[in-house]
């Protein structure tokens, strides 16, 4: 079995209001030398598989799939075998 940890960002060029909106808060709470906020999504799930291989083409095409939006986002992940 592996444990996927998959980290999903909006591509640098596309806009990220949340961010922006994280941003503007954070000067008002006096945070001045925050920069370029960006927000994404961090996912933990488990693969039952021994097959290292296995398990990373289900993580990437469920990622690719439904946990990420290919024309806006962009994901890495992280596989950890657990005994």
């Amino acid at each position: 079995m592996y444990k996927a940890t998959v980290i999903v960002k909006r591509r640098p060029k596309i806009l990220d209001p949340e961010g922006k909106a994280v941003e503007q808060g954070a000067k008002l709470l006096g945070f001045n030398n925050v920069k370029k906020t960006r927000i994404g999504k961090y996912i933990e799930f488990f693969v039952e598989t021994n097959d290292k291989t296995v398990a990373e083409k289900e993580v990437r095409e469920y990622s690719e799939k439904l946990l990420s939006n290919p024309i806006m986002e962009d994901f890495e992940f992280t596989l950890e075998e657990v005994k």
